[in-house]
């Protein structure tokens, strides 16, 4: 399908009236309705960040796939404007469907907290940021970052290996405050509510996002958020969390500080957070997306 774009998907999914795709392309198809989710278009706006064979991927095949399909969802309102001014999609052809949250973000008790830090030896409080290690996420700012704050905290960085990961890497490694930086990699699911929970605060210092899962599981678990105003984030958090320029060093230090050292206002943020992550749903998210489907069929 990515080289020939053939054979059919039907020939092996069977007869259907409508076929989704979940994961941004089209296939070929020749029979029923398709939709498909475009869940950001950063390979457009930053294609220095993204991987090579993915970006020559979708560059060669997003237009196509856009044309082709019946409908398209998006995962925020934000991307379903991108498309439409950068690929020319018409409004009418697009669904801005939320995406929602697992039930297991829940605030973790003290104890699997104890065991988590023990278990990945952080003995003090940390500040953390969660994603896939990738130019897009901004890390390098954020090291950056640390070793302008003056505060008695360390730094935990979760998230798998991505692309383009050895400048970032290096930058980790040759920082002046190294031995306060943890660099985890990936994270089971099961025990990130955990090292959320045990987080004074969440940083996420983005340059785009089509949704953005890490500050809203952050929210679930009542973690203070600190995240870049940019893309689809400032829509998704809402007034629950502080929004800063990605690279306004001034700004983010104010807005650590103020977390750190406000407890009325770290209380008032935690609630707020709390509040705002449970409004998503993957109820909602189903009950609109099967309203995408009767409206093919």
């Amino acid at each position: 399908w990515k080289s020939l774009e053939w054979p059919p998907f039907n020939w092996f999914a069977g007869k259907a009236d409508v076929y989704h795709f979940p994961n941004f392309i089209l296939p070929p198809l020749t029979r029923g309705k398709s939709v498909v989710t475009i869940h950001d278009v950063a390979f457009l706006r930053y294609p220095e960040t993204i991987e090579e064979r993915n970006l020559r991927y979708l560059t060669r095949l997003m237009r196509k796939t856009v044309e082709r399909a019946d409908r398209i969802i998006t995962v925020s309102e934000f991307t379903a404007r991108e498309i439409q001014q950068l690929l020319g999609v018409p409004k009418e052809k697009c669904a801005a469907i939320p995406s929602g949250l697992d039930d297991a973000f829940v605030p973790a008790r003290d104890e699997a907290c104890r065991r988590f830090r023990e278990q990945h030896h952080l003995p003090r409080p940390y500040l953390l940021t969660v994603g896939t290690l990738e130019p897009r996420k901004n890390i390098p700012f954020l090291v950056y970052l640390f070793e302008s704050l003056d505060s008695d905290i360390d730094l935990v960085i979760a998230g798998m290996k991505g692309w383009k990961t050895e400048p970032i890497l290096h930058r980790i490694e040759t920082s002046i405050r190294r031995n306060r930086i943890h660099y985890l990699d990936y994270v089971a699911d099961e025990d990130l509510p955990a090292l959320y929970t045990g987080a004074e605060a969440f940083l996420f210092p983005s340059l785009y996002e089509g949704f953005g899962f890490p500050p809203l599981e952050a929210m679930r678990c009542r973690t203070p958020v600190i995240s870049s105003c940019t893309s689809s984030l400032p829509e998704v958090l809402g007034d629950a969390a502080i929004l800063a320029e990605p690279y306004d060093v001034e700004a983010w230090l104010e807005a650590i500080s103020k977390v750190l050292g406000d407890s009325a206002f770290r209380t008032t943020l935690k609630a707020a957070g709390e509040a705002r992550a449970a409004q998503f749903t993957w109820s909602e998210t189903a009950r609109r997306t099967w309203d995408v489907y009767r409206s093919l069929a």
